[in-house]
């Protein structure tokens, strides 16, 4: 029988990989927690919908802070995920030193429909492990919003938020850490039914 190995990867391997052509143009890989990681295609809906909150974000907090489409983070020691928006804090070299790092996210969103299941609990294990306060999953298969807040340790290897609020497609919801700012989810969930 022959043993096999999982290769783990760093953040400065994964970062070279990259820089020298090692993935296929069209390929979407992340690195979570050491391993490569296929990201899913993104269906129709999944497009509307990312291209409609940025939208509107841009409208609403435009000057406040830098809004980043499906561009790396950094988790330490080994993760670089790709979600779909991130508000972060203005930073003035406009993140050229550094991707943003948790502290720096006021607010990860993901799209989610044929990855729902992972991003309920892969993801969001990952994203309250590193302290991330707010985090949004646009539910393209139940057709709502699930807002998580407050990260927490469960136990030894597993992380969660202890609160979970679902605002339904007609409702409003204020944009965390900043003061009267409401997203209409109306104006996203109205052109996806």
């Amino acid at each position: 029988m022959i043993a096999v190995t999982r290769r783990l990867f760093t953040l400065e391997e994964y970062e070279h990989l990259g820089e020298i052509g090692f993935f296929h143009p069209e390929e979407r890989i992340e690195l979570i927690r050491g391993e490569l990681v296929k990201m899913a295609s993104k269906g129709r809906i999944h497009s509307v919908c990312n291209t409609l909150l940025v939208e509107k974000f841009y409208k609403l907090i435009s000057g406040q802070a830098i809004i980043r489409v499906q561009d790396p983070i950094i988790i330490l020691p080994n993760s670089a995920p790709e979600p779909d928006i991130v508000i972060a804090r203005l930073k003035e070299d406009k993140y050229l030193s550094s991707h943003p790092l948790p502290e720096d996210i006021l607010l990860l969103i993901e799209v989610s429909d044929s990855t729902l299941k992972s991003d309920q609990t892969f993801k969001l294990d990952l994203y309250a492990e590193a302290g991330i306060s707010n985090y949004w999953i646009f539910n393209l298969v139940d057709n709502h919003l699930e807002v998580y807040t407050e990260p927490y340790q469960e136990n030894k290897n597993k992380f969660n938020y202890r609160s979970k609020r679902i605002y339904l497609p007609n409702e409003q919801i204020e944009i965390p850490e900043f003061n009267n700012l409401f997203l209409d989810l109306s104006s996203v969930f109205s052109a996806l039914i």
